[in-house]
C-alpha cells in the first residue's frame, strides 16, 4: 500500500498518519510543496492520498503565497478521486476535496484552536469506518474554515463550534476539519507560529490557552485515526 502525503507547511506535518503508515509497512512518499515540490500526477505512484493542512485557505492566490497553487492541488484531487483512490484531507485539505468536488468552503461560525468534543451523528454513527467513535470524543481542532458540502456528501461529526468537522464525499474520500493526527511534538511549532492567536484580549470561547494543549494526550484519537485508516484502506482493496 502506497501512501502519498500533501504537506503545506513544515510546522504542519502527518504527524500520527506517518506512525501508521510505518507500523503497517506501507510505502509512503511526499509532495511538500513548501519546498516547491512539484505537484506531478502519476497514476501508479500512490493509492492512498492524504492532504494536509495549512494556514492557507482555498481561495490564497499565489501572489498572497507563491509555494500554494490551489487550482492545482484541486486538479490533483479531483484526478485521484476519478481514478478510485483513498483520498483523506485534513482542515485545508478537506477543504481543497471541497472545492475538487465543485462544493465552496466557508468560515466556520467559530474558529477552534484546541482539543473539543466532537458529536458523531446519525450517519457517522452508522459508517463501518467509524466504527471506533463513541457518540462523542475529544479530538484535536486549529482551524477558522470549514469544508463545503456537495448534494452526495454526508456530514459524520459535528462540535458546538463547526458544524462539519468529518465529511464524507463517497465511500473512498472523507473531509477532517478536525485533527485525529496530532501527535505532541507537532504542537510546539504550530503554537509558535500561530501566537497571535492566543492574544488573551481576543481570544475566542473554543481556544485554550497553549499549556492546556501540550497537556492533552493524543493517545485515543490516534487510535481512533488509526482504525479508520485500517478500514478506508479495507474498502479500497475490495473497491
Amino acid at each position: 500500500m502506497r501512501i502519498h502525503f500533501i504537506v503545506h507547511e513544515s510546522y504542519e506535518g502527518p504527524g500520527y498518519f506517518t506512525e501508521w503508515a510505518h507500523l503497517n509497512n506501507y510505502q509512503v512518499s511526499f509532495t511538500r510543496v513548501y519546498l516547491n515540490d512539484p505537484l506531478v500526477y502519476e497514476h501508479e505512484a500512490f493509492d492512498v492520498l492524504v492532504i494536509l493542512g495549512g494556514p492557507q485557505s482555498p481561495r490564497t492566490r499565489q501572489e498572497e503565497c507563491p509555494h500554494f497553487d490551489s487550482l492545482g492541488e484541486q486538479a490533483f484531487i479531483k484526478r485521484a478521486i476519478t481514478n478510485n483512490k483513498a483520498v483523506i484531507g485534513v482542515c485545508l485539505g478537506a477543504q481543497l476535496i471541497g472545492e475538487a468536488l465543485g462544493a465552496a468552503y466557508q468560515t466556520s461560525p467559530e474558529q477552534e484552536i484546541g482539543y473539543f468534543p466532537i458529536a458523531m451523528t446519525e450517519h457517522g454513527h452508522m459508517d463501518s469506518k467509524l466504527a471506533e467513535f463513541d457518540l462523542a470524543e475529544v479530538v484535536g481542532h486549529w482551524h477558522n474554515d470549514m469544508p463545503g458540502l456537495t448534494s452526495d456528501s454526508v456530514v459524520l461529526a459535528v462540535s458546538k463550534g463547526c458544524p462539519r468537522q468529518i465529511v464524507r464525499y463517497s465511500r473512498l474520500v472523507y473531509g477532517f476539519q478536525c485533527h485525529l493526527e496530532f501527535i505532541s511534538e507537532q504542537l510546539v511549532p504550530l503554537i509558535e507560529h500561530d501566537q497571535q492567536a492566543f492574544n488573551t484580549e481576543s481570544r475566542g470561547k473554543y481556544i485554550q490557552d497553549p499549556s492546556s494543549i501540550l497537556k492533552h494526550s493524543t493517545a485515543r484519537m490516534n487510535q481512533l485515526l488509526g482504525g479508520f485508516l485500517d478500514e478506508l484502506v479495507q474498502a479500497y482493496r475490495n473497491f
